[in-house]
């Protein structure tokens, strides 16, 4: 009971993250495993990916249906960070698990801050009016810095993406989760198969419960994002990304 319990809270955090955000469960799910149920971190991470595979691709279709993805662009940057993930793994091999941990949940923290004082309110009319051939150029590129983070740090992707496509890719802030869904489900689909090939099967109660939970709350944060107005989105993302941040924070340090 205590285990599906503590699945279902960590569920309950890493959808709202992953639906109203596109961040990666890895960042809830995984410390709260470790610290809750003492399992091994390289096991709660697959857990944790695997978790993100359905969310994220459920949360996308929800983007996508309602017109807020960028498939073609999408696509170009989630080669470029898988690509670039394995680059920065191979060079990464000393750094230490407990940099990956502080980085992910320092982002997850700062950008809920951010959200809140600094509300993203591009407009699809203006990201539109960027070029093509320009939008694919700063594909490559972003893809090339994130991927490279992720596979050096370890954690962070999610948050990563979303600060990019909206701070300096200029995508309004549904496209931008939308597109940043859509390349977490390529993303996590590739780490938790790695994760279990190496690893081992996980503790299939706990891969259940926390599929399960972090896939019903993502679809209900996505259906709600794409109903909402702008400001509220940036207000609600802000918020869950705050707490979120703060929890993690505070599982971290206090156990």
């Amino acid at each position: 009971m205590f285990k599906f319990f503590v699945c279902f809270i960590a569920g309950i955090g890493a959808g709202l993250g992953t639906g109203f955000a596109g961040m990666s469960a890895a960042a809830v799910i995984s410390p709260m495993l470790i610290t809750f149920l003492d399992l091994p971190a390289y096991e709660a991470v697959g857990i944790a990916l695997a978790s993100d595979v359905l969310a994220s691709a459920i949360s996308a279709y929800t983007y996508g249906k309602n017109k807020n993805l960028d498939i073609k662009n999408g696509i170009v940057m989630m080669v470029t960070v898988l690509l670039f993930t394995l680059a920065g793994s191979f060079i990464a091999s000393l750094v230490p698990n407990t940099t990956m941990g502080s980085f992910s949940v320092s982002m997850t923290l700062l950008l809920g801050i951010k959200f809140i004082v600094k509300p993203v309110m591009t407009t699809k009319e203006s990201m539109n009016r960027v070029s093509s051939r320009k939008r694919i150029i700063q594909s490559v590129a972003s893809g090339t810095v994130v991927g490279f983070i992720c596979g050096f740090i370890g954690a962070g992707g999610g948050m990563m993406m979303l600060l990019i496509l909206t701070s300096i890719l200029g995508y309004e802030l549904k496209t931008a989760v939308g597109t940043s869904v859509f390349i977490m489900a390529f993303t996590a689909f590739t780490g938790a198969v790695s994760h279990f090939a190496i690893g081992g099967i996980p503790d299939l109660q706990c891969l259940l419960f926390c599929v399960l939970s972090t896939l019903l709350w993502a679809q209900i944060a996505a259906k709600f994002a794409n109903r909402a107005s702008a400001v509220t989105l940036n207000r609600a993302t802000g918020i869950v990304l705050a707490v979120l941040g703060i929890a993690i924070l505070t599982v971290n340090y206090t156990t």
